[in-house]
């Protein structure tokens, strides 16, 4: 490429508006104690970013579209190959409950297996240009090993808190590629509280979702490529499996920077999150019409990356399904677990909890007359199953 600039400009808080210094860290508002995103100058960006011109690029990672993208020094650019995942048709699955143009997005296939991979970039490319190497997270398991790779992968140092439940598969993830371990007693909210209290003492920066601002940037390349993918047409309904949010959120950020970059228009697809029964306060808070959403007690699935309490962007998350004209939806833990295995033997494809439940859900959300057979429908796959073989 004959230029690599980026054209962040600042950082805003998506609550209040109000605007902070791009050159200092920054982890949420300090006026309202909401999410901060980074924003570019998207009309100087405009004359770099045209069709023919990214179709001719060779970077296949979440670097591709670089002029929107927080880091502005490119030696801080780290990759192990994240991004640029698959659009799978599945004709098999697509057939069998009357949709034509079903497709997935594999993220399983990223460095990690799951589309944490792209965040974490993001975030520790971020941190190391503003010269941390020193980093703390609490993670349902899939995050903190995304973390462990790429500090080390940039010399530096993760430390990571799990519940006790973890996978053991990625606990060993986690330690084998240096991440200091720490299993906590309970959720990822109690595993949140004691890396808040870990990291404040010891002076750790926190890349604990949406408390700072710059995994979001990573999750929304998956938005960018989609896009790209479907020759710059968004398909009609995206499903995804919900947790803390970043990726429907991250996504629904890139679509609207792309729109004002013209490479897409108006059109939005139908955002669906979707949660386990066990713990679905993004659900609960949609269908009650909540702005926000109220911390889910006594929260159990075994799909631990979507067993998530409380949100930090539950507005965020709210927003994009209401403005899309989109859905939430549970699905119960038997239903996922036999999604599994049915996609498995249909599409040859094993899938984690988290992913599983998407597949659960499109069928009842065909069911219920939210599908058209003719819409194009792309269902996120955000980790392999192989991360989770307890599960299988």
């Amino acid at each position: 490429m004959k230029d690599n600039k980026s054209f962040f400009e600042s950082i805003v808080c998506t609550y209040c508006g109000k605007e902070f210094d791009k050159n200092q860290i920054h982890d949420v508002c300090d006026s309202c104690g909401k999410v901060l995103y980074p924003q570019y100058n998207l009309e100087e960006a405009k004359e770099h970013l045209s069709k023919q011109e990214i179709r001719f690029r060779r970077v296949y990672n979440i670097w591709r579209l670089h002029e929107i993208m927080p880091v502005n020094n490119p030696k801080y650019r780290i990759s192990l190959g994240e991004g640029w995942t698959p659009i799978v048709k599945l004709n098999n699955f697509g057939k069998k409950i009357n949709l034509k143009s079903l497709y997935i997005k594999d993220e399983g296939q990223n460095p990690t297996g799951t589309f944490k991979s792209r965040g974490l970039c993001a975030a520790v490319s971020k941190a190391l240009e503003f010269g941390i190497n020193e980093f703390v997270m609490p993670s349902a398991g899939n995050a903190g090993a995304a973390l462990s790779a790429y500090a080390a992968h940039a010399g530096a140092k993760a430390h990571i808190f799990v519940p006790k439940d973890t996978p053991n598969l990625i606990q060993k993830e986690i330690s084998y590629m240096g991440g200091d371990l720490t299993l906590v007693e309970g959720l990822i909210s109690d595993a949140g509280r004691e890396a808040k209290e870990e990291g404040d003492k010891n002076g750790w920066f926190s890349v604990s979702t949406l408390k700072e601002p710059y995994r979001v940037e990573g999750k929304k390349t998956m938005g960018l490529e989609l896009a790209e993918q479907f020759d710059w047409k968004l398909p009609d309904v995206i499903i995804y499996p919900t947790g803390g949010g970043t990726g429907i959120v991250g996504m629904w950020k890139a679509f609207e920077e792309m729109e004002v970059l013209g490479l897409i228009g108006s059109e939005r697809p139908k955002m669906v999150s979707v949660q386990p029964s066990g713990c679905q306060p993004i659900v609960r808070a949609f269908k009650n019409g909540d702005e926000f959403a109220k911390p889910w007690e006594n929260a159990h699935s075994f799909a631990s990356g979507i067993r998530v309490p409380g949100a930090i962007g539950d507005y965020l998350i709210l927003n994009a399904i209401r403005e899309s004209h989109g859905t939430a939806i549970a699905v119960d833990d038997s239903e996922i677990k036999e999604a599994m295995y049915s996609f498995a033997k249909m599409e040859g494809i094993m899938v984690c909890p988290e992913a599983a439940a998407t597949i659960a859900a499109t069928e009842k959300l065909y069911q219920q007359d939210f599908l058209d057979s003719d819409e194009e429908v792309v269902l996120f796959i955000t980790g392999s199953g192989l991360t989770t073989p307890n599960d299988w």
